[in-house]
């Protein structure tokens, strides 16, 4: 399916059912304690936000100094910054999709996910492509030699 009448449903959906959870729950303990747990859920999640950020830039940072390519764990802020901006975002569809992204197992399962799927290619945990299988046809092994003779 194409992404612009998906993206174009989504946008249309959501808002709407965003407003008719907090017009239920309006409806079943008043506006003021739904319009309080709104407000909640974004500080809760701002603070969540923040503290996952940090750890998540220290291993960042820890795999740069070690030499490794942290392509799982710059994905991994990229869905928190998503997960971040759905808090942020009255509602509880986008909370409840919001601390799914701040968790830090779903987080890790949903980044492993998206590189699987964004780049079927790349199976390592840092991003980098599979080793090549020498029974593939078509598989060169590149290097340099010098001949000794006898």
């Amino acid at each position: 399916m194409a992404p612009f009448p998906v993206f174009f449903l989504l946008f249309l959906a959501i808002p709407l059912l965003e407003i008719y959870f907090l017009v239920l729950v309006g409806s079943w303990i008043g506006a003021l304690p739904t319009v309080l747990i709104v407000i909640l859920t974004a500080v809760a999640g701002a603070a969540l936000a923040r503290q996952q950020g940090f750890a998540t830039l220290q291993r960042v940072q820890l795999m740069l100094a070690n030499g490794e390519m942290p392509a799982l764990e710059l994905l991994e802020g990229v869905i928190l910054l998503v997960g971040a901006l759905l808090l942020l975002t009255p509602g509880f569809i986008t909370d409840l999709a919001g601390f799914v992204c701040l968790i830090p197992a779903s987080r890790r399962q949903l980044a492993l996910w998206t590189m699987r799927h964004l780049n079927p290619g790349v199976t390592s945990r840092t991003g980098g492509p599979a080793p090549p299988s020498p029974r593939r046809k078509g598989y060169t092994l590149e290097g340099e030699f010098h001949r000794e003779d006898d």
